[in-house]
């Protein structure tokens, strides 16, 4: 995680194709970097949800589940590289896992830079205000949406139709997914809860 690169995490943010660019060709982007911003953007979005005014938080703050925002932001960020590197696999595109992971992560960026700030400006605002919030957190979600757009679509070299059907894809390959991991999931719960159930009948006969 060198200075160079830290640097190169901001030119990325307002020369999105050309810093996207130098880091698929020139190496100028780094996992680690992409990791700290996921870790951070989790935290964000639990912040928000916890901590905005009641004034334009409709969100029952008692019922909310940091580590379950945490864990949620993190697999859909996973299914969604990894769906976006099965489906590119098959289309031609030219980016690596490391580069969709890159990319992917450097786009959410704007996000705690922008949430963080809305978070903040809720406690000043009047109901009849929170239009202020309400930009803050779509310019965000807007910026970061349009960089990963950006980045996946340098990384592949992809034309922008491409790009289009590609993340369409991408999502279908994430329904799948998880649907597979559900699947999986309810499959096991089953078998511990027959496990138990027998080991409860053993242990009542004896």
């Amino acid at each position: 995680m060198t200075k160079e690169k830290l640097n190169h995490l901001f030119y990325t943010m307002t020369h999105p194709l050309d810093g996207y660019y130098e880091i698929r060709h020139r190496d100028k982007g780094s996992i680690a970097i992409a990791m700290v911003i996921l870790l951070l953007t989790s935290i964000v979005f639990c912040i928000d949800k916890r901590y905005t005014s009641f004034t334009v938080n409709d969100a029952d703050v008692r019922n909310v589940k940091s580590l379950l925002y945490i864990g949620s932001m993190i697999l859909l960020f996973f299914l969604f590289c990894v769906g976006n590197w099965s489906v590119t696999c098959l289309t031609n595109g030219e980016g690596r896992m490391k580069d969709i992971i890159i990319a992917t992560g450097y786009g959410l960026l704007p996000i705690p830079l922008l949430f963080i700030p809305g978070t903040i400006i809720s406690h000043f605002l009047a109901t009849d205000e929170k239009v202020f919030y309400t930009l803050f957190i779509t310019i965000g979600v807007a910026w970061a949406a349009f960089m990963v757009v950006c980045g996946n679509m340098t990384m592949h070299n992809y034309t922008v139709t491409q790009e289009i059907v590609t993340l369409i894809l991408t999502v279908v390959a994430m329904i799948i997914m998880l649907f597979i991991m559900l699947l999986f999931y309810s499959i096991f719960s089953q078998i511990v809860g027959f496990i138990k159930s027998i080991y409860t009948e053993i242990i009542y006969r004896l």
